[in-house]
């Protein structure tokens, strides 16, 4: 202790540590609370106004065969973020691909040195697309890298899309570029730091200098939350350049509850009242004991 700093009493000791473990038996309270909301296992979203998808690899290692048909007993109507191989299994339960992957969000067009590399990637997920009936496949910007500057970087990236869009056009295929945060260090899928695209306005201002019907922006209400805020105004502003929607809590990327920050219900109506007609991802990490019951929670929360 610096000799500068008060000394506490014995009695100063026992009301911090009292009031730091009530404070933590409060939050472990609120979050059983928020468990024990999740609809029964026979709930089935209605699907009316919102079109909901889930992103897989959140829920791992939960085997695909059981996460699969889970999703479509809720009523899901399609998934995203797994294997190719599993997509035949997803359409036996009557799930379609919401989101086909590409070239991966450290590698991007960012470095011209990558652009041979992502055309290859995004082409082939192009053709994955049109072959699953999938309306979407994600881009990146990559990370930023030493020696180039914002200016040149925000060129490659512009040049690199405008060369594949006539692609996408072709085969009718909108390529979304996913906005993510840098500010997150704590875990690898929560924060990307170093990440180019960190600026929900950047990647906007890339998209419509790429100026493509089919190029579009992946709206990440976590990543947008966790750098930028303002949401729902943010959402209404950047609607006619919206394809994609990701949701996840803030802080931690948890469910969508009253544990964190953002108003889901709230957020999600104005989804609903907006003319967006593209999918609604669940891509949040569960904390929940139960994952499944997680799902569910998060789906009949967007069931409006």
């Amino acid at each position: 202790m610096p000799q500068d700093s008060p000394r506490l009493s014995r009695r100063d000791l026992i009301k911090t540590a009292v009031g730091t473990s009530v404070a933590g038996l409060a939050m472990a309270s609120t979050a059983r609370a928020a468990e024990s909301k999740a609809p029964a296992e026979d709930f089935k979203a209605s699907g009316k106004n919102i079109k909901q998808s889930v992103m897989a690899w959140c829920f791992n290692p939960m085997p695909m065969e059981t996460l699969i048909p889970a999703c479509a007993k809720m009523g899901l109507q399609a998934m995203e973020g797994l294997d190719v191989k599993w997509y035949p299994l997803m359409k036996e339960h009557g799930l379609k691909v919401s989101l086909c992957s590409g070239h991966g969000f450290k590698d991007g067009p960012v470095n011209p040195d990558n652009h041979a590399m992502c055309t290859e990637k995004l082409k082939e997920a192009i053709d994955t697309a049109v072959k699953w009936n999938c309306p979407s496949v994600i881009t990146f910007t990559g990370m930023s890298e030493e020696g180039i500057g914002f200016e040149q970087g925000t060129k490659n990236c512009v040049e690199f899309w405008k060369s594949v869009m006539p692609y996408a056009e072709e085969n009718n295929v909108q390529l979304v570029l996913e906005h993510l945060n840098s500010r997150d260090d704590t875990h690898p899928m929560k924060g990307h730091p170093g990440y180019f695209g960190d600026d929900v306005d950047h990647c906007l201002d890339m998209i419509k200098q790429v100026d493509s019907p089919n190029m579009k922006l992946l709206f990440d209400f976590y990543h947008v939350q966790v750098m930028n805020g303002d949401v729902t105004r943010r959402f209404r502003q950047s609607l006619p350049y919206i394809g994609h929607i990701h949701t996840a809590g803030n802080p931690g990327r948890g469910e969508l509850d009253e544990t964190q920050e953002m108003n889901y219900p709230a957020i999600i109506q104005a989804v609903a009242e907006s003319d967006y007609d593209g999918y609604v991802v669940q891509e949040y990490i569960p904390t929940w004991e139960d994952k499944l019951a997680s799902l569910r929670h998060g789906v009949a929360l967007c069931d409006v």
